[in-house]
């Protein structure tokens, strides 16, 4: 039997394009949303109404996500301006500089103050929230750096690019650890097994590949999809 999706509820979450949406993985009770109206609204779920909605971009919020304790998010915008909002006060407490174009991607280190970004500008950079500043780049992408993801375990960050690219990196070495073979299109997804050496990841190419990061072996593929993988 074929199970069907079905709209739970539907709102206007901003004036205009939504581009980005984040559930808060501590409590799964609440989501964070960017959009080209340069805002980020903060929402309970199954509420039509924005707990918060927080300014200070100057362009379209392309990225957003919440860190570990949902007590801060993270955004980046068109212009390449990262900023970090304090949710409780409500307030921007970091606006970072340093890429050359869209931040595209964000990712919050699952310990630490420490959260990766990535840009149309083909990098990936590393951010110390408590040093205010990029304390990492690596480079290796030819095109835009379309998401990043760390490793349960916090020792590696992965990148997949509109390049098809998909490249591990080793925090601790700051180097590339491994490049898996990679995608007939744009990377669009990336998610780690919370407790095995396993990592999926989707692409535009409609189809979705399982390696087991010990070996770093292709395990499985799934697809072709209908359409591309999101």
């Amino acid at each position: 039997m074929v199970k069907r999706a079905y709209r739970l509820q539907e709102f206007a979450a901003h004036t205009s394009n939504v581009n980005c949406l984040k559930i808060g993985r501590k409590s799964s009770g609440v989501m964070v949303t960017g959009g080209d109206d340069k805002k980020v609204n903060m929402w309970a779920i199954g509420k039509p109404h924005a707990i918060l909605s927080l300014s200070g971009h100057q362009s379209a919020v392309e990225c957003v996500t919440f860190d570990q304790a949902e007590e801060v998010v993270v955004a980046g915008a068109a212009g390449g301006t990262l900023k970090l909002w304090d949710l409780e006060e409500a307030k921007v407490v970091r606006t970072l500089m340093g890429h050359r174009s869209n931040c595209i991607s964000v990712d919050f280190h699952p310990f630490g103050e420490f959260f990766a970004s990535g840009s149309l500008d083909t990098n990936l950079k590393i951010w110390d929230i408590r040093r205010k500043g990029c304390i990492h780049t690596y480079k290796g992408h030819d095109r835009g750096v379309g998401v990043c993801k760390f490793s349960p375990d916090g020792r590696w960050v992965l990148s997949g690019g509109q390049d098809g690219r998909i490249k591990l990196w080793d925090l601790t070495a700051g180097k590339l650890l491994k490049e898996l073979p990679p995608h007939d299109g744009p990377v669009t997804a990336i998610e780690f097994h919370p407790t095995e050496f396993l990592v999926a990841t989707g692409s535009a190419d409609r189809t979705v590949k399982f390696w087991d990061l010990e070996t770093f072996d292709l395990i499985d593929t799934a697809g072709p999809e209908a359409t591309p993988v999101r």
